[in-house]
């Protein structure tokens, strides 16, 4: 019989695969699960441990097993900070909306309370009315009676249709500060571009989908030159403007956000031919000269970028459809560059 020591010697390379596999498995697992247990914060988790992945998959010791579960903890600690605050900005809108709905339903118990009393004054007068012989003050007090009904019916049904909109005009307002506090949320404060959050939702959304997408990843060239220069409030000038252009150079259904820095990003609900003729388009009306303010003289700055683009492929993740196209962007940033080192 083979001892556990020899068949361990034999096997150790197929056992540290099947370790290495499994550590992978639950790292992927873990990310799946915070996607799902809270999407707006989710996405980002999934994406740092598959970088995690990748990185333990080109080279995996004891030590780096060691420093990758540290790095897999601060991440989660990460992410439960941001779902619990995340949870606790929810659980404030719907606090403010049953402050809403009970202080309506208080104002709605008042009214009945206050109008049962006055119908059971109506039920009293109308029996004591059975005790008149004199028909002529039974009559009066009939008549009086339905006059003071219809008066109570009438103000009760004014009374409701008012409550009713008051809670109307509540509620609406309350649902106009929320989605104004949701459409910020998606916001780069900078440029109004949407935020790198909403870019990641929206890519994944695509992807669950499978539905046809390309990506543009944009990266000014020369911005940390012009920070330098022109000064930092210049620079955000710079963003500021360009996105404004970026922005209308696209059509309302495609995605154009801040991807961090001076990098954007542009997602297109077509293939990578209609992907491509974007940049064509973005080249001729979007990079040129902008005019800026610098020690109170207006200043013309030449503004262009490198373009990466990249086409969604059956059960690709996002991870490796934008490190295509940032593979893509630098291929032409350093072309760029050696153009420019290239002359006499």
């Amino acid at each position: 019989m083979i001892s556990i020591k020899k068949f361990l010697e034999r096997n150790v390379e197929e056992l540290y695969r099947a370790v290495l596999n499994a550590y992978l498995a639950v790292l992927h697992a873990i990310g799946d699960s915070g996607v799902q247990a809270c999407p707006p914060v989710g996405n980002t988790l999934r994406e740092n441990l598959l970088r995690l992945e990748a990185a333990l998959s080109v080279e995996a010791n004891p030590d780096v097993f060691q420093e990758t579960g540290q790095k897999v903890e601060a991440e989660l600690v990460r992410w439960g900070s941001d779902a619990a605050e995340y949870f606790k900005s929810r659980a404030g809108d719907v606090k403010e909306l049953m402050l809403i709905l009970a202080s309506t339903a208080d104002l709605t118990m008042e009214r009945d309370q206050r109008y049962s009393r006055q119908f059971q004054e109506f039920t009293g007068r109308l029996q004591a009315m059975v005790d008149l012989n004199d028909l002529a003050m039974l009559r009066s007090s009939l008549v009086r009676s339905a006059i003071d009904l219809k008066a109570c019916t009438e103000a009760m049904v004014e009374e409701s249709r008012t409550l009713a909109a008051r809670l109307r005009q509540d509620v609406n307002a309350y649902k106009t500060r929320l989605e104004d506090a949701e459409r910020l949320a998606v916001l780069d404060p900078l440029t109004g571009l949407d935020n790198r959050r909403r870019v990641e939702s929206a890519i994944e959304h695509r992807i669950g989908q499978k539905q046809a997408f390309s990506i543009l990843l944009l990266d000014l060239n020369d911005f940390k030159q012009l920070n330098d220069t022109c000064g930092h409030l210049a620079g955000d000038e710079i963003l500021k403007q360009f996105s404004s252009e970026l922005k209308a150079g696209f059509r309302a259904t495609d995605v154009v956000g801040r991807w961090g820095g001076d990098e954007f990003i542009v997602i297109l609900d077509a293939g990578l031919g209609e992907a491509t003729a974007h940049i064509d388009r973005i080249s001729r009306w979007v990079f040129g000269d902008y005019s800026i303010r610098v020690a109170g003289a207006r200043r013309k700055v030449g503004v262009s970028a490198a373009i990466g683009a990249a086409e969604w492929q059956a059960g690709e993740s996002s991870r490796m459809l934008l490190e295509r196209a940032d593979t893509d962007m630098y291929r032409h940033k350093h072309a760029r560059t050696n153009a420019g080192n290239s002359g006499p």
